[in-house]
């Protein structure tokens, strides 16, 4: 079932993105991106493969930076931070290609997502964690480049969760997994985002799940964003569906 898209809200967005151009070297990935997310939403982009979705992700953690325009994250311009100082405010990032420490056992891999916060809160982010994905508990001590893809991506998410974020930025958490694994970590996100109102943004790939899922989306094509709406909106609107979902919709 879709989320029911939210009302308009009138406060500051917690997250704004404001005519961002980026370049790798004299190639232009975006071109003049607006983007809004607010606390409580789930917000997705969707787009082709190439389209600039990652770019914009990682523009958001200050690597490769903005040339042009500003990132605004509650209230505070952080376009030219360092990536280490933009991730200590209440910021996780579960990269594409999940990017887990292979040779780390599951649960020294969550040890790693919890380092900069306080102890006390260990066991209790632990035992969160280990409820949202069983499966991870069940492989506490296994290193995580023996897991399945789709366990990999759980502790990737798990990794990103144990830094008690604000923003979850999500970079293709549905890319080469089977369509039952691909439910199992949508509905996570959904129940984050219902019962403790974690704020999610979302760059995807399967348009039919994350428009499904999100209040908001943006279609990018070509670093740029050609339109927005909310998930439904999008999900309905022909050259949406026929760019995007064609045998999407599992």
């Amino acid at each position: 079932m879709s989320n029911a898209a939210l009302a308009p809200s009138t406060a500051e967005p917690l997250l704004q993105v404001r005519g961002v151009h980026t370049f790798y070297g004299k190639i232009q990935a975006l071109r003049g991106v607006d983007v809004d997310v607010h606390a409580g939403e789930i917000v997705t982009l969707i787009g082709a493969n190439g389209a600039g979705k990652s770019t914009l992700m990682m523009t958001i953690c200050g690597n490769p930076r903005a040339r042009e325009g500003r990132v605004i994250y509650a209230g505070e311009d952080i376009t030219d931070l360092p990536t280490h100082t933009i991730m200590a405010k209440s910021i996780a990032q579960s990269p594409e290609g999940r990017r887990i420490f292979g040779r780390m056992t599951v649960l020294e891999n969550l040890q790693m997502g919890a380092t900069l916060q306080d102890e006390r809160h260990f066991d209790d982010d632990l035992r969160r964690v280990f409820t949202l994905f069983p499966r991870l508990k069940e492989r506490a001590t296994q290193r995580g480049g023996t897991l399945s893809g789709g366990e990999q991506q759980m502790l990737a998410i798990g990794r990103a969760l144990m830094s008690r974020p604000k923003l979850l930025l999500l970079d293709e958490p549905s890319l080469g997994l089977a369509p039952l694994i691909v439910k199992q970590i949508f509905d996570v996100i959904r129940e984050l985002n219902r019962n403790e109102g974690l704020t999610v943004f979302l760059v995807e790939q399967n348009a039919f799940h994350a428009l499904r899922l999100a209040h908001r989306g943006y279609v990018m094509v070509n670093g740029a964003i050609t339109m927005s709406g909310t998930g439904r909106e999008l999900l309905a609107r022909e050259e949406v569906r026929s760019a995007y979902l064609e045998g999407g919709a599992h």
